[in-house]
Order: C-alpha cells, then sequence, then structure tokens
C-alpha cells in the first residue's frame, strides 16, 4: 500500500482533536487494513515529523433512516498519532484570527 492510500484524511475540526493538539497529538482516519508501522511510516514520509506512538481504534457505523428504511453507516479506523516533542502537523492557517 502506497502512503497516501493509508492516510485519507486529518480529522482535526472537533473538540476532542483540537484538546489532543495541545498535547501534541493529531487524529487521522486510515485504511482499515493498515497497521500501527504503516500508519507511523506514512506519517513520517508525508508531513517530514517524528511519530512516538500511534493508537488506532475501530469507529463502528451507525444505524441511520434513509428515507423509509434504516441503514448502517459504514465502519472506519481511527490513528491517534503523538508527534515528538517540537514538531507539529498544521492543517490550516492558524496565524489568522
Amino acid at each position: 500500500m502506497k502512503h497516501q492510500d493509508i492516510i485519507k484524511r486529518p480529522i482535526a475540526l472537533t473538540e476532542k482533536a483540537a484538546r489532543l493538539k495541545e498535547q501534541n497529538k493529531v487524529i487521522f482516519e486510515v485504511a482499515p487494513s493498515a497497521n500501527k508501522i504503516q500508519i507511523r511510516e506514512a506519517i513520517e514520509a508525508l508531513f517530514s515529523v517524528k511519530v512516538t506512538e500511534v493508537n488506532t481504534q475501530i469507529q463502528r457505523g451507525k444505524m441511520k433512516r434513509m428515507g423509509r428504511d434504516a441503514a448502517k453507516r459504514r465502519n472506519w479506523k481511527k490513528a491517534v498519532v503523538t508527534l515528538r516533542a517540537g514538531d507539529d502537523i498544521q492543517f490550516f492557517d492558524e496565524s489568522k484570527g
């Protein structure tokens, strides 16, 4: 798997992600088949940072109404990546405010 296939998107606009950013942690949606070693290598290659720890969890899809029927959303995998002190990943321009 290529690095771009492993890391799908950052999850940066939640309250929990904002709290974890203060602790030098970043949250990503990753490929369900990716393991912690592949996630670590992909983050280090794509963002030029040093990763100290990777924690993963499977988010189970919720049951939602689709018109008159009920359907289940897909399951997805989340990775909480701890960066080395001094390293940072910026997704938005935070200088404007």
